[in-house]
């Protein structure tokens, strides 16, 4: 739990509204990378983002890191939560902390047994929405002029996908435990393809309906991109990769209500979102399968850390067989592509 005097001591300080009334707060989310606490004081409403006292101490640099990102999405088109105050002195709260404006939503991971809220469960053109507002957040993003935005040093542009199989490949190589039929194939078809083009720019690092909010109600509407914890300066057609790289080409199938954590039927095609993304951000996408084999493969090697480290936890565990198949279609992609970029 936070030390709400100390808080109030130092929102004191600072110019928020609110000053000097009573701090209400309420722990919203947590885990081992960060803790989210909803605070109240007079008319500031925020949220909290800190890491717990356990987590490393690079956790401190992530959350400034993100702090400067979504500081940096303030007065842009990008839907995010507003940047409203930063700490990094430790004597406040143990750690590095900011606060960013409440957004009043709801997200996709809090969804019961994958059915999506009214009107968006019983109207196939109203959920339609909410994959086309995730594919323009995405959109926006890669349009952001981070140079101008005070991001030049966030992350290595230069060399991004030259070094992306020896990066993630000495990564696998320190955790691994185990064979992973496909790794070698698909990472000898990224060695020796790349992108069509290659324009750098912000990327969010795990862009999915996860870390999304939507407003209530419909049409869809995206109300802020969150979690933050991957965000760099790269590559953003890594992150369309990421969000459709296992998206149903036919929405229409049995395979669309049970590929994922969402119920994807009705929603638009691979095809289509892919040509919204074009559309939206001015990017060719005609090297996306190359995007495809790169977040399956990335993606099986990221999660094989989690399975490594299970134990008796049965959500890491699960991450078992679908590493596995992540891997497989990341090579199967690879072999049957007519991708030659």
């Amino acid at each position: 739990m936070i030390d709400i005097e100390r808080l109030a001591s130092w929102l004191d300080g600072q110019n928020l509204p609110g000053k000097g009334e009573p701090v209400e707060h309420r722990y919203l989310s947590g885990g081992t990378q960060n803790e989210i606490y909803e605070i109240r004081r007079g008319d500031l409403h925020c949220a909290l983002r800190i890491p717990p006292p356990t987590a490393p101490a690079d956790r401190d640099k992530g959350i400034h890191r993100e702090w400067r990102i979504i500081e940096a999405l303030d007065g842009t088109d990008v839907p995010h939560t507003p940047a409203v105050a930063v700490c990094t002195d430790p004597s406040v709260l143990g750690r590095t902390f900011y606060l960013m404006g409440f957004v009043d939503g709801w997200s996709p991971m809090n969804l019961k047994d994958k059915k999506w809220p009214e009107p968006f469960g019983s109207d196939p053109g109203a959920r339609a929405g909410l994959a086309r507002q995730l594919t323009e957040g995405i959109a926006l993003l890669s349009k952001v002029d981070w140079r101008a935005r005070g991001l030049t040093d966030l992350g290595r542009p230069d060399g991004f996908h030259e070094r992306q199989v020896d990066r993630w490949t000495a990564f696998l190589n320190r955790i691994k435990g185990r064979e992973i039929p496909g790794l070698e194939d698909a990472s000898a078809w990224l060695r020796a393809h790349k992108p069509l083009d290659y324009v750098p720019g912000l990327m969010h690092g795990d862009y999915q309906f996860a870390n999304v909010m939507f407003r209530h109600g419909a049409p869809a509407r995206l109300a802020a991109i969150v979690d933050w914890e991957m965000g760099t300066v790269g590559d953003p057609k890594l992150d369309l990769g990421w969000m459709l790289h296992s998206w149903p080409e036919d929405t229409s199938t049995p395979e669309a209500a049970t590929s994922g954590y969402v119920d994807l039927t009705g929603m638009p095609s691979r095809d289509e979102l892919l040509a919204l993304y074009a559309q939206t951000s001015g990017r060719q996408v005609d090297d996306a399968d190359y995007y495809f084999v790169l977040a399956k493969w990335k993606l099986a090697i990221v999660l094989e850390q989690g399975f490594q480290r299970a134990g008796d936890d049965p959500k890491l565990q699960a991450y078992g067989p679908l590493i596995l198949r992540l891997m497989r279609d990341a090579a199967e992609l690879a072999e049957t592509t007519e991708y030659r970029g």
